[in-house]
């Protein structure tokens, strides 16, 4: 079968398998025309898998059919994507639309927003061309399934008068402030930074902002403190983004006797600590991050989230630098989650030897963190998706985790790593791996050596 064939074989067997999914659970697919409500087989693995292959099926084929000008006049202004999503989503556009089911005139929604209706028309269209929003009747919109997404918790009204608190609770629109806003800035050094190679520079991030502060402590500065609320709310949403099957599976947690402690070291406001503890109640947890953190944002997380979690002693939050001397010695385990990518070799080598140094004989290490994979067969022998897809499955996972590696190059100097080079991480810093678990957050379990 010839490579188009292939890929046209595996979109319309994948579509026929996606409907047998929604009509076995009486539910119908959802509409790209309707607003976002979360459904059922959301997090369904098997439905997940096949919408991977059609997706990356889908863009295989149309790298393949077009014109390589054509692709390259596509990728070429993506930077106007970014912008146009940070400009809804700042201004709150999709909070406008949220009660409008036949949509806005763009002079109403130009007068909410305070934004020139004219160019706001311009945006919303470049957005609905490409499927984010409804374009109903000329300069007439409407939220769908992916703007809506873009909806923040608070009222429209409130979200004029307290910017501060713009973000809490809406992961998906903090994700695109943050991208949008400083590392969007960054990147416009992104060149300058390979090319040039300056000495003394991390990242950057540091180009743009004209810093040497790491971003953690940029973001304590009085100035930036909005930033750091956004993107505390970005990671906390990471651990409620992900499947919970993630972290309960990823580790034989209800093999541990009761009242073994569990340290989430790095673990920001504890979301995925959450999810254990109400799996696990019969562990003992401790969170630990920035002063900043747990004061300001993990206390109340948690008043809001499982007040008597606290209260019972089941979770305790914790002041901790983890390039400091870890504080908890012989931990059953140890658990990082999105914590190794953001740093170097040699910095993430100093994170994990303060906890060699504090781990017993028995403790383990549980790290959360994306495995890059390579666009060509993998060496390691993983198993291969169907013909002609690459190996990685191009933009839905592959893409999804070269695009993260590159915004952890942009701010931080960090990377995703393979497997491989976790290992070597590990054989670095007195840990050995042990087992690995692929998925859209790999994990990783290391034992003391």
């Amino acid at each position: 079968m010839s490579p188009l064939a292939s890929l046209t074989s595996i979109i319309s067997s994948g579509v026929q398998t996606l409907e047998y999914a929604y009509s076995d659970h009486g539910v119908p697919f959802p509409s790209l025309d309707e607003p976002y409500c979360p459904g059922p087989l959301d997090n369904d693995a098997a439905v997940t898998a096949t919408t991977h292959l059609i997706v990356a099926a889908a863009y295989q084929l149309i790298a393949t059919v077009r014109l390589p000008i054509a692709t390259i006049h596509d990728y070429a202004p993506s930077m106007y994507m970014s912008s146009a999503l940070g400009l809804v989503t700042d201004v709150e556009v999709p909070d406008v639309l949220k009660d409008e089911p036949a949509g806005l005139h763009v002079d109403a929604i130009g007068a909410k927003v305070d934004v020139d209706p004219g160019k706001l028309a311009r945006v919303l269209r470049y957005l609905a061309t490409r499927h984010v929003f409804r374009e109903v009747t000329p300069n007439v919109f409407a939220n769908n399934r992916i703007s809506s997404a873009l909806v923040k918790n608070q009222p429209f009204q409130q979200l004029k008068a307290k910017k501060s608190i713009n973000y809490d609770g809406a992961t998906t629109a903090a994700i695109v402030g943050h991208m949008t806003d400083e590392s969007q800035i960054s990147n416009s050094f992104f060149i300058e930074y390979l090319r040039d190679a300056p000495k003394d520079v991390e990242a950057p991030f540091h180009l743009a902002f004209k810093t040497k502060l790491t971003l953690w402590e940029w973001y304590e500065e009085p100035s930036n403190r909005v930033r750091g609320r956004r993107f505390a709310n970005v990671m906390a949403g990471d651990g409620e983004r992900f499947p919970a099957t993630i972290f309960i599976e990823g580790f034989e947690w209800s093999s541990l006797e009761a009242g073994s402690i569990v340290v989430d070291v790095g673990g920001g406001v504890g979301s995925v600590t959450l999810t254990l503890a109400k799996a696990f109640p019969q562990l003992k947890y401790i969170v630990q991050d920035l002063r900043e953190v747990i004061d300001d944002q993990a206390q109340q997380y948690w008043e809001q989230k499982s007040p008597q979690s606290i209260s019972d002693g089941t979770v305790v939050l914790q002041t901790h630098n983890f390039f400091k001397p870890q504080p908890v010695k012989d931990a059953v385990v140890y658990f990082l989650r999105g914590i190794i990518h953001n740093w170097t070799d040699a910095m993430s080598i100093t994170i994990l030897k303060h906890l060699r140094v504090a781990a017993g004989p028995s403790s383990k290490l549980v790290i959360f963190d994306m495995l890059m994979l390579y666009a060509c067969p993998d060496p390691a022998g993983l198993p291969p998706p169907p013909y002609p897809l690459l190996a990685n499955l191009g933009l839905p996972v592959g893409g999804f985790i070269t695009s993260f590696d590159l915004h952890m190059l942009n701010m931080l100097n960090g990377q995703e790593r393979t497997v491989n080079q976790f290992m070597a991480l590990g054989e670095a810093t007195g840990w050995k791996l042990e087992d690995v678990k692929p998925g859209a957050l790999g994990v990783l379990v290391f034992s003391a050596v």
